[in-house]
């Protein structure tokens, strides 16, 4: 049975969101909460809410023991950018793009 969590529009890119998801791919969900602790990043906080609302969900709504998760996929992709402008010189704009993610996790008992 797979089950999942899904966090839409997180502030920050795709990019930097992946190195930590890769970090956790395939891991038993247990372990990879314990790995992501101490994962110095701010993607691994967000990673982690991610993961702990995947695990509740398989506890609630499918009666799964956590000690029988793994972490099946684990994926950032992006989301919509936010545009803004700075002001440059001679009276031209700049953009600046606002970068945002979803993260998705995916966990199968064996």
């Amino acid at each position: 049975m797979e089950v999942h969590a899904i966090l839409k529009n997180v502030p920050m890119s795709a990019q930097k969101m992946r190195e930590v998801v890769r970090q956790i791919q395939g891991l038993p969900a247990l372990q990879a909460q314990a790995v992501l602790q101490f994962v110095p990043r701010k993607g691994a906080r967000l990673v982690a809410k991610t993961l702990r609302s995947a695990i509740a969900n398989a506890e609630n709504n499918n009666k799964l023991k956590p000690e029988s998760l793994r972490i099946k996929e684990a994926v950032a992709g992006t989301a919509m950018i936010i545009k803004r402008f700075t002001p440059k010189a001679r009276g031209s704009a700049g953009p600046i793009l606002k970068r945002r993610c979803h993260i998705k996790i995916t966990l199968s008992d064996e």
